[in-house]
């Protein structure tokens, strides 16, 4: 099972932790924890080389570790984009959540 939870401070996007083995396969041929897996780290990419924003992101392959932490002192444009792409993001999560949460846990908390 992946753990994801992502926070929220009222409509904005903070912080996402990504965590686990979908277990739907195999290793090395879970197409579900595959497809979560580009999901998630084409975000994080998108967010330091698109947007060009300092966003913090935490991996640990051995744990199936993935973290991105939205910084509050971006520019209006720089957070503009992150959010962009951390809710599009959220598209394609909720999207394979829909579908496989007997494999994936989404949860989404709002912190103020």
């Amino acid at each position: 099972m992946t753990d994801i939870t992502v926070f929220k401070s009222g409509d904005k996007y903070t912080r996402l932790i990504c965590e686990g083995h979908t277990g739907y396969g195999e290793s090395g041929e879970d197409i579900v924890c595959s497809a979560l897996s580009s999901i998630v780290q084409t975000a994080a990419l998108g967010m330091l080389m698109i947007a060009c924003a300092n966003v913090e992101v935490i991996r640990d392959d051995k744990r199936a570790y993935l973290e991105i932490i939205v910084p509050q002192e971006l520019d209006k444009d720089k957070a503009h984009d992150v959010q962009v792409i951390f809710g599009t993001m959220m598209c394609g999560v909720s999207d394979l959540y829909s579908e496989y949460s007997d494999y994936i846990n989404l949860e989404v908390r709002d912190v103020y």
